[in-house]
């Protein structure tokens, strides 16, 4: 009896804590991007935990037992938020070796990213509002602005290697300078369309806009022998002139060459 016992006992179906795990995992992950949605629109006062709540089809206090507070939720939000752009950085495909064409593709990532993602500008405003006092909380959002700033640091490093970038650039100020370019217009558009009197949603603008910043950035971070040499007798962008130009395959020495 004891041993048909026993058999009984290893035979009896386990529960299955892994279901649990996961439906535990999909009632946050649905909490947190319905509260990304959610306080894009109304932003932090106005984003309720009522409203992210009924948004994600649940309860208030799933919103409590999983971050804590409405404050501990929007702080996941803006690192949810720079998680992904960090996560669609690092899976470009960047070749160090050829620092003007890696400098070019993080330029035209950081731009189509600020304007594929409204969502990410519009919630970086809300906190900028209140003065980055949530996001100054946050025990990872250091991490993924060290990554990008890495990223650059290893291109100039390869760039000034080769005697094609200044010795003295940091990265810190490029990575500021790239991320401005690409913030400000994304996020100032709606104003500066109706300032200017431009549209500056249509492809033309953007495209102008994209170009603009590439030529400004590469002749910020250019060697000044370079630029000693752009500003001799001879023509200022004749590709078989400069170092610089010689650098780069025929299809970047045409986008970096192009005025606009």
């Amino acid at each position: 009896m004891a041993d048909s016992r026993t058999a009984t006992k290893l035979t009896k179906p386990q529960r299955r804590t892994g279901v649990r795990e996961a439906a535990a995992q999909a009632t946050r992950d649905s909490i947190l991007k319905s509260a990304t949605k959610v306080f894009a629109k109304y932003g932090y006062d106005g984003g309720s935990v009522e409203k992210i709540s009924k948004a994600a089809k649940s309860y208030d206090r799933m919103i409590y037992y999983y971050f804590g507070s409405k404050e501990g939720l929007f702080i996941a939000v803006l690192e949810g938020i720079y998680q992904r752009m960090d996560d669609a950085e690092a899976a470009i495909a960047l070749d160090a070796s050829r620092p003007v064409e890696a400098l070019t593709e993080v330029i035209r990532f950081v731009l189509g990213y600020y304007r594929k993602n409204p969502e990410f500008v519009t919630l970086l405003n809300t906190e900028n509002l209140h003065k980055g006092r949530h996001i100054s909380k946050s025990l990872r959002a250091r991490e993924y602005s060290s990554r990008a700033v890495a990223i650059i640091a290893e291109i100039l490093a390869s760039g000034s290697a080769q005697g094609l970038f200044r010795t003295d650039l940091v990265a810190r100020d490029i990575y500021l300078l790239i991320a401005s370019t690409g913030y400000f217009y994304t996020s100032n558009r709606h104003t500066l369309t109706a300032f200017l009197g431009e549209p500056l949603e249509s492809p033309e603008a953007i495209a102008h806009w994209e170009n603009f910043v590439i030529e400004t950035l590469l002749r910020t971070v250019r060697a000044d022998d370079i630029q000693e040499q752009d500003n001799s007798n001879s023509p200022p962008h004749d590709e078989d002139n400069t170092k610089w130009q010689k650098s780069q395959p025929a299809a970047s020495r045409a986008r970096s060459s192009s005025r606009t």
